[in-house]
């Protein structure tokens, strides 16, 4: 799979947007994502398709203040994250492995999930695979 990534560079003086860049591989792909907030706290997992963490900047601080721990990561395709060049690469079946790995890669576990648009139905494939790592879902 020939793989394209965008450049650190584009993604600096954003407004608003001062996160540590973390990445992990996930399926031979390079995942970003914003972890902010104690990593003992329950986690709140933002995602959104077609988007990137970049949609969660504001959110990010509020569920930090209230002690939660904050992940937002930039799906396969988007942001941050690497980009297969193929068109035939981006599969249901791969997005679904994709947000699987990552998950399970962080050993995230009581999510709450937030997110919007499409990535519920991608989300909830995911999901109905490691059950025991959800506490609620909010879309």
């Amino acid at each position: 799979m020939e793989i394209l990534g965008t450049p650190d560079e584009r993604f600096s003086n954003l407004p608003g947007y001062a996160f540590k860049p973390h990445y992990l591989e996930a399926d031979g792909q390079r995942i970003h994502y914003v972890d902010e907030g104690p990593r003992i706290a329950a986690p709140v997992l933002m995602l959104g398709e077609p988007s990137w963490s970049y949609l969660y900047r504001k959110m990010i601080p509020v569920f930090v203040s209230t002690g939660l721990r904050a992940v937002a990561p930039d799906l396969v395709g988007f942001g941050r994250s690497d980009k297969p060049a193929n068109r035939e690469d981006y599969t249901y079946e791969r997005h679904v492995n994709w947000i699987i790995r990552f998950i399970q890669k962080l050993d995230l576990r009581g999510i709450t999930l937030v997110c919007q648009d499409w990535v519920l139905r991608t989300h909830s494939a995911a999901r109905s695979r490691i059950t025991f790592r959800y506490r609620l879902i909010s879309y």
